[in-house]
């Protein structure tokens, strides 16, 4: 049996890779979806092993409906992934707007409990079918990067059903975070048509005014302050905002920005 290796380096760097590039990011103004993140994590067990195998993951939104994530399918052992650490189990883009439930599908076989270093299968039953319903009800706003903390409960999940049987009725506590902010704003005229940047160190993150409005939004970006550069065709001039903050969870409004 092939046990994912989770290390908390590998968690740090997926995280960093979610809401940071260094270099030019371009991003369109008129996505109406936001990226969405699962993470996995365990509360500490009576256990020495528990195996779950994780192939799917499905988001339901109230505009779209169930949407299918980018999942890294593999057998987890949950007792590795406690005390602080987690992994990053799906991802994706989801509608923005409130996500009421996601779902879990675990696979049929290689479900598994080791007690007393003797390896017991799990049965899972209707998980591998219909999929571990979770209720989330949580909002998601444009331009932010969210994450969704599945926190596994594995001493209340496995139940002994008879002599060395055992099923797993997984108890999972939900927790939906935001992960980054945005800038958003207008920018005027419309004909300058500019490419928008914003700089907080050795990071830079871009996209281009929407042709029609000049709206854009700058998304996916960590807490701390930016410069704003609004670089426009010729002959309009590039224009520079400093000092604009960005708070995780939320948007900065700079309103609307004159080109001349």
């Amino acid at each position: 049996m092939k046990i994912q290796n989770i290390t908390f380096a590998f968690l740090t760097l997926a995280m960093v890779a979610a809401i940071s590039t260094v270099g030019c990011k371009k991003t369109s103004a008129s996505a109406e979806t936001t990226n969405y993140q699962i993470f996995m994590t365990d509360a500490p067990g009576e256990y020495q092993e528990v195996n779950v195998n994780i192939v799917g993951a499905e988001v339901h939104s109230n505009e779209a409906g169930w949407v299918a994530l980018t999942v890294k399918a593999g057998v987890y052992n949950l007792l590795k992934l406690s005390n602080g650490i987690d992994s990053l189990i799906a991802s994706g883009q989801v509608a923005v707007g409130t996500v009421s439930e996601i779902r879990l599908i675990l696979g049929t076989t290689n479900n598994s409990v080791k007690i007393e270093n003797v390896i017991y299968p799990l049965a899972t039953p209707s998980a591998d079918q219909s999929g571990l319903k979770l209720k989330v009800h949580s909002e998601l706003i444009k331009g932010i990067t969210y994450s969704l903390m599945l926190d596994f409960d594995a001493g209340k999940s496995i139940v002994k059903t008879g002599s060395n049987t055992y099923k797993l009725k997984p108890v999972v506590r939900v927790i939906t975070t935001p992960l980054s902010g945005a800038i958003s704003g207008t920018a005027l005229p419309i004909i300058s048509q500019p490419a928008v940047i914003a700089i907080n160190g050795s990071d830079t993150f871009g996209t281009y005014a929407n042709a029609l409005s000049g709206a854009f939004l700058l998304q996916g970006l960590a807490a701390g302050s930016y410069k704003v550069m609004v670089l426009p065709k010729f002959p309009f001039r590039d224009t520079a905002f400093s000092n604009i903050t960005v708070n995780v969870g939320a948007i900065t409004a700079m309103g609307t920005l004159t080109i001349k």
